[in-house]
């Protein structure tokens, strides 16, 4: 008799869409994962990345919560810019932008302040969207940056005129 879970890829019977977040089975037998709205995603047991097969994007499951990986700056910058409406959207804003040390070297021409050397110490200020940007702790003390992209800082109240508009500057 097989192992009931040996007939499902790695992150179980069911997982949710990282596009629309709704709950999506697996296919028996295999590592995908099929979503009537956008396709099949394969979930790969040697990376525990999910890929989604008509894309090429990748993501990482962290607290029950898909990241996608980003493979240029552009993925994470736009990533952020979502974040920053979201908040403001929900009378928040941002004070502050911790960025996975993962996109260090690609994000760092992007920077406001930046002089096209590389931004090491404290007194290295620089920003993104007009927030101060720091790089997170090394993954190998604090796993969770292995995976995840970027953290917002915040505070309540709605800023006087939207801040954010510096998208593709």
């Amino acid at each position: 008799m097989i192992d009931p879970g040996l007939q499902y890829p790695i992150f179980g019977p069911e997982i949710q869409c990282p596009h629309c977040r709704e709950t999506i089975p697996a296919l028996t037998l295999t590592d995908t994962y099929l979503c009537p709205r956008h396709g099949a995603f394969e979930a790969d047991p040697n990376t525990g990345e999910l890929s989604h097969l008509y894309s090429g994007r990748h993501w990482r499951l962290w607290n029950n919560e898909w990241y996608r990986q980003h493979t240029h700056p552009d993925g994470i910058r736009f990533e952020i810019h979502e974040a920053l409406d979201r908040l403001y959207t929900q009378g928040y804003r941002a004070t502050r932008v911790i960025i996975a040390q993962r996109y260090r070297e690609s994000v760092n021409a992007y920077l406001e302040g930046s002089t096209g050397r590389r931004a090491n110490s404290e007194s290295d200020l620089v920003k993104l969207y007009g927030l101060p940007v720091e790089f997170s702790p090394d993954p190998k003390d604090e796993p969770c940056w292995e995976v995840i992209n970027f953290q917002l800082e915040k505070e309540e109240g709605v800023v006087g005129r939207y801040p954010y508009f510096r998208l593709l500057e």
